[in-house]
C-alpha cells in the first residue's frame, strides 16, 4: 500500500500563500508522477497540479502563475507553494502518486480562504 502524508493546510485570507506537503517512501517517489488535486464541497475532484519524476509540470488554467508545484528527490518529499490565494481556492487538497494508469491518494489536506 502506498503511503502519501500531507501536511499544510490551514485557513488563510485572500492574497495570502500557503504551502502543502507531500511525502512518500524512496521507491514510489522515484517512479512516480506526483499530483495534487483538489475538491471543494459539491464539486467534482479537479487535477490542480502535476509533476514528473523528471521535473515536467502542468497546471489547471485556475492556478497557473500563481501556485507551484515541485518537488525534492532527496527528501522524497513534493510541495505545492499556493499564492494570491482567493476564496475559489478552498478544497480538500489531496496529493497523488500516479504509477501507470493507477492514482494512489493521500488523505487529504483542507484549505480554506476566507476573510
Amino acid at each position: 500500500q502506498v503511503q502519501l502524508v500531507e501536511s499544510g493546510g490551514g485557513l488563510v485570507q485572500p492574497g495570502g500563500s500557503l504551502r502543502l506537503s507531500c511525502a512518500a517512501s524512496r521507491y514510489i517517489f522515484s517512479i512516480a508522477t506526483m499530483g495534487w488535486y483538489r475538491q471543494a464541497p459539491g464539486k467534482q475532484r479537479e487535477l490542480v497540479a502535476s509533476i514528473t519524476t523528471s521535473g515536467s509540470t502542468n497546471y489547471a488554467g485556475s492556478v497557473k502563475g500563481r501556485f507551484t508545484i515541485s518537488r525534492d528527490n532527496a527528501q522524497n518529499t513534493m510541495y505545492l507553494q499556493m499564492n494570491s490565494l482567493k476564496p475559489e481556492d478552498t478544497a480538500v487538497y489531496y496529493c497523488t502518486a500516479t504509477i501507470g494508469s493507477f492514482n494512489n491518494w493521500g488523505q487529504g489536506t483542507q484549505v480554506t480562504v476566507s476573510s
